[in-house]
């Protein structure tokens, strides 16, 4: 190794490396969650198995790379092999997870442990490019000596993979994905690997390595550098933890879209690149690394306690109108500031954590592999105990602002693992350090500010509701933060009463909600004979699915939901609306995704009814795919119904299309039937059968004046439906009609998930009444579909030229 190897030209070419070894990484990252979203479910289980795994096999990769790898090979050649071998499983991965997903049928595994036995396979699928992607830091390291201009340059290499990895996480959340597809996607990576390969050879080919006089009897570590690990360990612990939290804050303040999920990611890796690179410049000139690496700690709990206030006490308080424009960029501008103030303070110091904890350990003669390896490896092991630890203990068992006063407690924790040795031997700016450290962690966990019921309820909306509701206000009956969604109850002064998921609506009382809620249940029962078995999406506020149990010859209803606090806190305060379904015999509630209930069930039903979320929130247009329709079919029994809820407010033309079209694919005797509001455009259930699509009104009729019925019709008087004539009224058109209008249509499909990038550019443009118009310009009455009595048909007919 030449002697002072570190200064050599090649080494901002390889920064230059680093850089697209980053983006490609984190197009992984993303097209897999993806993919984790339609084999696990869109769950915090997903999001734990992509970051534990991600962050768990670039542990064991860092740290097996310098034990199993001699240094005797040269670092470039060995870092190519690398890229090309990372390039190779993830083309694996994009064909062969959707295929490994067909092994959980034939395990038959649901509900949670369902959940974790498809968590296993995937976190092993997922395993080998994860390991090769974290040997690459200790592979390059090899390049550098443990100088202190060495470490500076690991510490700028580990900034340039972090500023690759913003590029990435944009190029994909905002461009790849959005116009493209996963596959497209994942090429565009398998790309960038090679260039950076095929870089890394060219390099290699020009220069001579010569491994160096290493003390391999060290592993990588100086003497008394167990709390610079300890250390590294706990401000990895924060960072994601921090993250896990602020994720689920954040969308709930921008709206739970793909794409507010790409800006949290994006501000959240530029700032830690901003930090580190920072860091690493002063690395050089810093006379006690290990001090400042204590006192980065400290001031991380200042900066915790800033975004605490600014989540919980600020922004949800802000005046932000996001209806105000139609242009999405503008709204986006608003967002990338509000998640600066929140994330930046804290990500910077974290970003700088890293660099600083290298030059604390470092001393001469150490393989770089080995003290890069090792340090790395701690950070990713304290990472993935973060993720675990505040998503699926902290957050879902004591909520967020205990969450937040837990990643203070940690801070406090690292700052003193690190300055306390020193404040040991009377170092004085140690021992104020430490001092400091307690002080402000005492005092920011006792102050720590609630998180607003009213946020939870109301979400982006929440100022406007504040400010501009001066009669008939919201009083928050319930709230509460599970480990998939945070949930609330509100009523109104005049009683109303709203179910509220992470900061959205999602049913009330209002007369126009409960109305599709009841059409979602009662359309299909009644579209067929006599239903026995039902298979629900959603619970919801249970409306619907209480709309079954009134029906003498429905057997069993399976309700799938994946939020397990939804039925338990929500179903009693909406039991005169749901007929307290949840203590009803025949109902079975599955706590997994219906996606994955279904396909590993080999039971068939009468019934299937979707009352699923907006499909702009993020992992929700998985249930919304020509493969999910193509499935739901499959379990039809003959003659067997299917309803699906489109909601045409915080919809576009082009992701309504994209709904139905993409449901009639694969039910082409679909029909649409209106929910109006003043004769406007609201949101539609579209409906389908599995066999004859006909429907005898004078049929219909008999049997909603039948005693057993009675109840029937009781629950759809509730709503203005009377009779079989008023069922049929309904009616908005069919497939075969909207040919025309769909014909520009993109089919959702698992590929591109193209829905959540629709639908997430639409969700605060209100344009239900140009989307129903649209559709009601198809509109004609069906001969084919309305049989029984001329009089019944005449009534329809007359109904459905008055609504053109």
């Amino acid at each position: 190794m030449p002697p002072d190897k570190e200064s050599i030209p090649q080494l901002p070419f390889l920064l230059l490396l680093f850089v697209g070894s980053g983006c490609s990484a984190l197009i992984y990252e993303i097209v897999w969650s993806q993919l984790l979203e339609l084999v696990i479910g869109a769950s915090a289980i997903s999001l734990g198995v992509l970051l534990g795994t991600f962050m768990g096999g670039m542990c064991l990769g860092s740290f097996l790379f310098p034990r199993w790898v001699s240094p005797n090979r040269h670092p470039l050649r060995i870092y190519a092999v690398l890229e090309l071998g990372i390039a190779a499983f993830s083309l694996l991965i994009l064909f062969g997870m959707p295929s490994v997903a067909g092994l959980y049928g034939a395990i038959g595994a649901v509900g949670f442990w369902g959940i974790l036995v498809r968590a296993a396979i995937s976190a092993i699928c997922l395993l080998p490019p994860t390991l090769l992607m974290g040997a690459t830091l200790p592979a390059i390291a090899r390049w550098v000596e443990t100088t202190p201009k060495g470490i500076a340059w690991l510490g700028f290499f580990y900034g340039g993979n972090i500023a690759g990895a913003v590029l990435g996480s944009s190029l994909a959340g905002f461009y790849l994905l959005r116009v493209y597809d996963m596959v497209v996607a994942t090429f565009v990576a398998i790309a960038i690997n090679v260039v950076v390969a095929l870089g890394a050879f060219f390099i290699a080919k020009g220069s001579v390595h010569k491994a160096a006089d290493l003390d391999t009897h060290q592993a990588g570590r100086a003497a008394g550098s167990g709390p610079v690990y300890v250390t590294i360990f706990l401000s990895g612990m924060a960072a994601l933890g921090a993250e896990v939290v602020w994720a689920r804050l954040l969308s709930m303040l921008f709206g739970a879209s793909v794409y507010a999920f790409s800006i949290i990611l994006a501000v959240f890796l530029t700032a830690l690149g901003i930090g580190s690179s920072r860091a690493s410049a002063m690395s050089r000139w810093s006379t006690n690394p290990r001090r400042d690496l204590g006192i980065c700690q400290t001031l991380l709990i200042a900066a915790l306690a800033w975004s605490a206030y600014m989540t919980n006490s600020s922004l949800p308080y802000w005046p932000v109108n996001p209806t105000l424009t139609v242009n999405l960029w503008h709204n986006f501008q608003m967002d990338i500031f509000r998640c600066a103030l929140v994330v930046f303070p804290a990500a910077c110091l974290w970003g700088a954590s890293f660099p600083l904890a290298l030059a604390a350990a470092a001393s001469r003669g150490q393989d770089p592999a080995r003290l890069v390896g090792g340090v790395y490896a701690a950070n990713t092991v304290g990472g993935i105990a973060g993720v675990a630890l505040f998503s699926m203990v902290y957050v879902a068992g004591y909520g967020t602002q205990r969450a937040q006063q837990g990643l203070i407690v940690v801070s406090a924790i690292a700052a003193l693992v690190a300055l306390v040795p020193a404040a040991v031997k009377h170092d004085r700016r140690s021992l104020a350090g430490a001092v400091i450290a307690v002080v402000l962690a005492g005092v920011f966990v006792v102050t720590a500010p609630e998180l607003p019921g009213g946020f939870i309820a109301y979400g982006r909306f929440f100022a406007n509701v504040s400010y501009n509701l001066r009669t008939n206000k919201p009083t928050i009956i319930y709230s509460g933060e599970g480990m998939n969604a945070s949930v609330a109850v509100t009523q109104l002064e005049d009683g109303t009463r709203n179910f509220h998921v992470s900061g959205k609506i999602e049913a009330s009382t209002v007369p126009r909600d409960m109305k599709v809620q009841r059409m979602l249940g009662h359309l299909p029962a009644l579209y067929h004979p006599a239903p026995r078995t039902v298979l629900i999406v959603g619970f919801g506020a249970g409306v619907t699915a209480g709309a079954f149990t009134l029906y003498p010859s429905v057997e069993r209803i399976v309700i799938c939901e994946i939020e397990p606090l939804i039925p338990k806190a929500v179903a009693p305060y909406f039991g005169k609306q749901n007929y307290d379904v949840l203590k009803d015999p025949r109902v079975e509630i599955v706590y997994d995704d219906a996606r994955n209930y279904i396909r590993t069930t080999h039971e068939k039903f009468d019934v299937i009814s979707y009352d699923s979320i907006h499909p702009w929130v993020k992992g929700a247009a998985a249930l919304y795919t020509d493969e999910y329709f193509n499935l739901a079919l499959e379990h039809l029994n003959p003659g067997g119904t299917i309803s699906l809820w489109v909601p045409l407010y915080e919809c576009s033309m082009e992701a309504a299309k994209s709904q139905i079209a993409t449901f009639m694919k694969t039910f082409p005797n679909g029909t649409v039937w209106g929910n109006t509001l003043k004769g406007g455009g609201y949101d539609l259930a579209l409906m389908a059968r599995k066999g004859d699509a006909s429907i005898d009104l004078a049929q219909l009729q008999a049997r909603l004046d039948r005693q057993d019925h009675l109840n029937v019709k009781y629950s759809l008087g509730e709503v203005d439906i009377q009779s079989a004539v008023d069922v049929a009224s309904l009616y908005s058109g069919r497939g075969s009609d909207l040919g025309p209008w769909m014909a520009d249509a993109e089919i959702n499909e698992d590929r591109n998930l193209k829905l959540q990038y629709l639908a997430g550019v639409a969700l605060n443009l209100y344009e239900q009444d140009a989307i129903y118009r649209a559709i009601l310009s198809y509109r004609r009455f069906p001969e084919d579909l309305f049989t029984g009595s001329e009089e019944a048909k005449q009534a329809v007919r007359a109904n459905v030229i008055r609504g053109q």
